[in-house]
């Protein structure tokens, strides 16, 4: 009897153990005050409406009217009450979350650092242990405590920020929603009171309320969230249906003039469809700088030069196998559609006689990738 692979067996606990894991669902704002908190208790009711076991693990309202009047009618577990250097603290109770077990909990703060002697010095591990235990979780936490982006927006805002989550936080996460609003909404969300104290609105207003800082947070904040589903798109769909977003190849010689018009019409055609594109000139051993006139190479020079100010990636490769390289590239880089210059023969006898033009459409048909001939 053959004896089992503990490798075998570990992967497969491990994959038990994953399904087993509660799901993440993590709600990111630019700034203070977007509606994060709101957000989540309104999607509380709406999970205990339709029977799911929800219970509020900790809320942060900011004595915030419209927020706290959503409490209402919600399961609630107790903050645990902790004496800190001679005064009374509140924290979120993580073991009464662990023994109650609810199927899903509301953590807020996420960035948020415990008191000394709790479990865990931070609360995005107490959110660990808890999905760790098989309960889904529901948290919420501002752009600006990401690690990776802490240095860049400090530079913005000019506040130091010393509470940090990893990245690998919203790696985890099987669900990421930006709470997105305009300059203009903040602000005036601001100056209704919903924000901050009144007190505090003037000072917020000369601060890090500013309509140029907003912006550059709310970008910050789509991107970042982009990125997220562009990760999620490519780890989890097969590629096989996957939508692939558009991506251009421009394939150009060292003929100068068909060059040019290659990679301006590339250029459009990306621009229209706000992708990445790549110009790949291949080098055959008969294009060899050697081998090649002054102001050929001068031309060529010129036209990487063209596809750079105008957008593009430049790829040079030496090969005597053109058909072969421009599909690795194709295939390495995701390219949905190559561009090409008219051939200076009829298109007829271009497929009849040139060798490497009909092994490309043979490639391209076989690897559903569109083929655009500009003239």
């Amino acid at each position: 009897m053959s004896k089992v692979n503990d490798n075998t067996v570990k992967d497969f606990i491990d994959l038990v153990k994953r399904s087993r894991r509660g799901k993440l669902k993590i709600y990111i704002g630019m700034s203070a005050g977007v509606g994060k908190s709101y957000r989540m208790l309104q999607e509380a009711h709406a999970l205990l409406r339709n029977g799911i076991g929800i219970q509020i693990g900790y809320i942060e309202t900011h004595n915030r009217a419209e927020t706290h009047a959503l409490l209402a009618g919600l399961p609630l577990i107790a903050r645990r009450k902790v004496f800190y250097k001679g005064k009374e603290l509140e924290e979120m109770d993580l073991q009464a979350i662990l023994n109650r077990h609810p199927e899903v909990v509301v953590v807020d703060e996420l960035a948020h650092s415990n008191i000394e002697g709790s479990k865990n010095s931070k609360r995005w591990q107490d959110v660990a242990d808890i999905l760790e235990a098989g309960i889904s979780v529901i948290t919420a936490v501002n752009i600006q405590h990401l690690e990776s982006l802490n240095q860049e927006i400090e530079k913005i805002t000019g506040v130091p920020i010393t509470e940090r989550i990893p990245d690998k936080i919203l790696e985890m996460a099987d669900e990421i929603v930006n709470i997105d609003l305009t300059a203009d909404e903040l602000i005036g969300r601001l100056k209704d009171g919903k924000v901050y104290d009144r007190s505090k609105i003037e000072w917020a207003l000369k601060n890090f309320f500013r309509n140029d800082k907003i912006l550059q947070l709310r970008e910050i904040a789509l991107k970042e969230v982009a990125h997220h589903l562009e990760r999620k798109i490519d780890t989890e769909i097969p590629k096989q249906i996957k939508l692939r977003p558009e991506r251009f190849l421009a394939c150009i010689s060292s003929n100068a003039e068909t060059a040019k018009i290659v990679i301006r019409k590339t250029a459009r055609l990306a621009s229209y469809y706000r992708s990445p594109w790549i110009v790949l000139y291949v080098q055959s051993s008969s294009e060899s700088m050697e081998r090649i006139k002054l102001d050929r190479q001068r031309h060529l020079i010129n036209n990487f030069k063209l596809a750079t100010e105008l957008g593009a990636e430049v790829m040079k490769m030496k090969s005597d196998q053109i058909t072969q390289t421009i599909m690795r590239v194709a295939n390495e880089r995701d390219i949905t559609t190559i561009c090409i210059g008219k051939p200076h023969l009829s298109l007829f006898q271009v497929i009849l006689r040139t060798a490497v033009f009909n092994e490309l459409l043979k490639n391209i048909a076989a690897n559903q990738i569109d083929l655009v001939i500009l003239s």
